[in-house]
């Protein structure tokens, strides 16, 4: 019996960093607010607010083929957006932050305020 592909995979903060660094197609997706994105994020992170209404608007506006390193605070909102993203149509890659950012090294971050 055939396995069903992977909706996603969660990936721990080290594999997560290490990953999307060595991925040429790799988007970072940061599914906070706009509030908690400028607090502190991830250099060159796209911020949707999976919260708003034109959450799903938005991701049909991005390329579906590329490969989404997804985060939120604590990796809930993310793993949702991931299930969206694939539910959308989405054939590249999705990842998950375990525990989102709050479990990742202050060197990873950059702070607007």
């Amino acid at each position: 019996m055939p396995l069903k592909p992977t909706r996603y995979l969660t990936l721990s903060p080290t594999q997560f960093m290490q990953q999307y660094h060595a991925d040429p197609n790799a988007v970072l997706l940061d599914v906070r607010t706009h509030t908690e994105y400028q607090e502190q994020h991830l250099p060159n992170a796209l911020q949707i607010d999976i919260k708003q209404d034109s959450f799903v608007d938005e991701l049909n506006e991005l390329n579906n083929t590329l490969n989404y390193y997804v985060y939120c605070r604590i990796g809930i909102r993310s793993a949702n957006a991931c299930e969206t993203m694939r539910y959308l149509g989405f054939t590249g890659n999705l990842y998950n932050l375990k525990g989102g950012i709050t479990q990742l090294p202050k060197e990873y971050l950059s702070t607007l305020l």
